[in-house]
């Protein structure tokens, strides 16, 4: 394990039976409250958007926000947020996708992106992988190139990975962690 890992991982909080009975929540807020650790993680996550050519880097709601808008700002790139359907003003591309029980809906402005933009995903967990590989099918339907997916930690007991790396066509996905 790396001094980073090391790091990261002990900044985060299991919270037993959250947000239901049975679950192990990864609690992220120790980490964004201690500057070190958050700036450690922003500039691991910013090398990774500078690594695969990124132009744009999309934060995928909502904690994806936290971390991709200053990912964004530290490798000089812009930021694309992707919100649930209905809260972005304007036109917007829309996808579904299939969570466990039910479906989902998310939304991203078209207009952000262009033909030359090659776009780093950038989220806090990769779990089941429905909402990164609805991403990527929202920015290629705007027109930009996937650079690949970052993530803090991955669901290693998920199959998250196995869902998205068809959905990448080749383009990486790196996690900081697995747990």
């Amino acid at each position: 394990m790396t001094g980073l890992q090391e790091l990261l991982l002990s900044r985060i909080r299991d919270v037993a039976d959250y947000p239901e009975p049975g679950v192990m929540f990864k609690d992220i807020t120790p980490l964004l409250a201690d500057p070190e650790a958050f700036a450690a993680l922003t500039d691991a996550l910013a090398g990774i958007a500078k690594d695969t050519g990124a132009t744009k880097v999309v934060g995928l709601e909502a904690r994806g926000f936290i971390l991709g808008a200053p990912v964004a700002v530290r490798a000089g790139l812009g930021f694309i947020p992707v919100r649930k359907a209905g809260k972005l003003p304007g036109a917007t591309l829309r996808q579904s996708y299939d969570l466990e029980y039910g479906s989902a809906e998310i939304e991203i402005h078209a207009e952000d992106l262009a033909a030359g933009d090659r776009v780093l995903v950038v989220d806090d967990v990769l779990a089941t992988g429905g909402t990164a590989e609805a991403s990527l099918q929202l920015i290629r339907r705007a027109g930009a190139t996937v650079a690949g997916v970052a993530v803090l930690m991955e669901l290693g007991f998920l199959p998250g990975r196995a869902r998205l790396e068809p959905a990448l066509d080749g383009a990486p996905l790196q996690a900081l962690l697995t747990v």
